[in-house]
């Protein structure tokens, strides 16, 4: 059996268009159309390489990209998108994203692009499964409880829960939850890391956010 290809893109002509390139490629292929769809199908069964929009009519791309490595999806993402600028290709990496692909475009550049994701080196990633992010509310879920986040707390908190147990620098928070460019300073990330906490523990979720002075913070 070929690879599988996930794809999640609301352009009805244009999915049907890249999943019949990748099924002609070899690929099994499976296409969503939202962000919650997307996380649903993709959190509980990952492809091996997902062709991901970025313009989801219920979510950002880049946040649904978020929301699947907090649930251990560790395949590589192809970012869709109709924005060229460098903060938009910036912010698409800090998301978890490893390509980018602006429309319009050609399908033998998506394959060729898609054929060089598989040959990497597949990343492990051991996310805590009892922290739900839904990327379309920007919420946390937790034994049936929910509590809405800010897309900068919700961006912050699926930075540090793709890498339980390991400090994420400031500086890397700060280019996952802010702009290129942004100035941030020290005290503006420490108190929405305060806020986040008092999140956490506003949902029952057992995560804690942990300070590692002066270098970051983890979540365990």
């Amino acid at each position: 059996m070929g690879p599988s290809a996930g794809i999640c893109e609301d352009d009805d002509a244009l999915r049907g268009v890249v999943r019949q390139a990748l099924e002609g490629a070899g690929f099994t292929v499976r296409a969503t159309s939202s962000g919650t769809e997307a996380v649903r199908v993709f959190a509980a069964d990952p492809p091996d390489v997902l062709v991901l929009d970025i313009g989801l009519p219920d979510a950002d791309g880049r946040d649904v990209c978020q929301a699947l490595r907090v649930r251990g999806m560790s395949a590589p993402v192809l970012f869709l998108t109709a924005r060229d600028a460098l903060p938009d290709r910036l912010s698409g990496f800090h998301a978890g994203g490893d390509d980018y692909l602006t429309k319009p475009f050609a399908l033998a550049e998506l394959l060729v692009r898609v054929a060089a994701l598989l040959r990497r080196p597949a990343a492990v990633t051991a996310a805590g499964r009892a922290l739900v992010l839904d990327p379309a509310a920007h919420a946390i879920e937790h034994d049936g409880r929910r509590v809405a986040l800010t897309p900068t707390e919700f961006r912050l908190l699926a930075a540090l829960a793709a890498r339980p147990g390991d400090v994420v620098r400031r500086a890397s928070l700060v280019a996952a939850g802010w702009p290129d460019g942004a100035v941030v300073h020290d005290n503006t990330l420490d108190a929405y890391i305060a806020r986040i906490r008092r999140k956490l523990r506003e949902a029952g979720a057992p995560a804690e956010l942990q300070t590692a002075r002066g270098v970051g913070y983890r979540i365990a």
